[in-house]
């Protein structure tokens, strides 16, 4: 297995779910049919998952846990750090998608800054090699 493959693999993914974050954005939030049914019969539970995604929304769950995550994986080091990046990415991707924006952007930013890190810093080994700077 190619060593980018995880990360091609990622690649392919993000788009997915993107659009599987704006299809619940427009096809289960927004759409008037919802709003109907579940202003009528708010005990069904597609109207609860409802109630509970604009409870996330409003409380910005999505954003808060994009850039908790995506801030701890910028310090992490090695494969710990790169999967918390993803997972920064599982959360900003949707809140970009559901109103979250003004964390999700940031968090995605940092998580992909953190995706795209070589393993070893050039800045790092030289102070490794020369302390006294």
């Amino acid at each position: 297995m190619s060593r980018r493959f995880p990360l091609i693999l990622l690649l392919i993914a993000l788009p997915l779910w993107l659009a599987a974050s704006y299809g619940a954005r427009y096809g289960f939030m927004e759409d008037g049919q919802w709003v109907g049914i579940c202003a009528d019969e708010a005990n069904r539970w597609e109207c609860q998952v409802r109630a509970n995604l604009g409870l996330m929304i409003h409380f910005k769950v999505l954003g808060w846990a994009a850039l908790v995550t995506s801030v701890l994986a910028f310090f992490v080091p090695g494969r710990v750090g790169w999967g918390l990046a993803v997972l920064g990415l599982v959360f900003g991707v949707p809140a970009l998608a559901l109103y979250n924006t003004t964390f999700a952007v940031f968090a995605v930013v940092i998580a992909g800054l953190r995706l795209v890190r070589a393993p070893h810093s050039v800045g790092a080994s030289l102070l490794a090699k020369n302390p006294q700077r």
